[in-house]
């Protein structure tokens, strides 16, 4: 497993990464999410050691990989490399890969190249946006690492390719036990991925969920006051959107007990709705809580 203790990092004057601490066991897959500047991609790259900690330390099955770098073997980080390859042959680049990591398989890399049709051009700058993002999935995929890092990996992909992507990573998740860390923006994507979700807001993480717990924790309603909704509900509802007298809710905590309450307020109608990982980061992030 993957175990980050108490990571901070200081770009300059500015605090990017400030004590973060989390557990990344085997074959599961994690969504990092936050705003942009949050410090995900920063978090990534020292992961990988590309930056350095300036307190804390990253560990790959209970080895640090800043002080024993042959631990980092085993993780792979997706971001432009293959766009600073662009002037080479597939083929050299490939076997640069293969130079690199010693498990690299280059028959499931034309497996998958088969797969996803992908064009047997000569050289990389010959592919579109999404054609090199999707090439560098597949060049870390076919590396046979134990973990996958990846920064927004399906920007640039169209919709069908999208699906077939997130298929595959749930079946190498499945069949080859690798462990995959997505930092992205597509909420959408990660709810039908995601084992666990951390949030980051300005470099510190402020939420970590199991996914199949997450129903369990919160609750979306949408509720009908004659007048407006009471101040008594404050501490544990948030506000998605109001529309008039009409409230869209985010509900934390005993669920049971926040519905008795509800109902104590005589709301005309409530119901409730279904929910979502953008319901959670907005609320979280961005969202207005009813007490503001």
């Amino acid at each position: 497993m993957i175990q980050a203790q108490n990571v901070s990092k200081a770009i300059g004057s500015q605090q990017v990464l400030t004590n973060i601490t989390f557990t990344v066991g085997k074959g599961t897959i994690t969504g990092i999410v936050g705003r942009n500047g949050a410090g995900k991609t920063t978090l990534l790259r020292t992961m990988v050691t590309v930056a350095d900690p300036d307190r804390g330390t990253i560990s790959v099955n209970g080895e640090d990989v800043f002080t024993k770098p042959e631990a980092k073997a085993s993780i792979l980080y997706v971001d432009d490399s293959v766009e600073a390859l662009k002037n080479y042959a597939v083929s050299n680049v490939v076997s640069l890969y293969a130079d690199i990591y010693p498990n690299f398989d280059r028959d499931y890399f034309q497996e998958l190249m088969d797969r996803f049709q992908m064009p047997k051009t000569k050289k990389l700058k010959q592919y579109s946006k999404g054609q090199k993002a999707l090439f560098s999935l597949i060049l870390a995929f076919a590396a046979k690492p134990e973990y996958v890092l990846l920064d927004e990996p399906t920007d640039g992909l169209d919709v069908i390719i999208k699906k077939e992507i997130m298929r595959f990573m749930l079946d190498e998740v499945a069949k080859e036990k690798v462990s995959i860390i997505i930092a992205t923006h597509r909420l959408d994507e990660l709810e039908s991925l995601a084992d666990q979700i951390i949030i980051l807001t300005e470099g510190k993480i402020t939420e970590t969920f199991q996914l199949d717990e997450l129903r369990d924790t919160y609750k979306k309603w949408q509720v009908v006051y004659r007048e407006k909704m009471p101040d008594s509900l404050s501490d544990h509802f948030y506000i998605l959107q109001q529309s008039g007298r009409a409230y869209t809710c985010l509900a934390e905590g005993n669920l049971q007990e926040l519905e008795v309450e509800l109902q104590k307020t005589e709301p005309l109608l409530y119901e409730e709705l279904p929910l979502t990982l953008e319901d959670l980061f907005v609320a979280k992030l961005g969202g207005d809580h009813i007490a503001e």
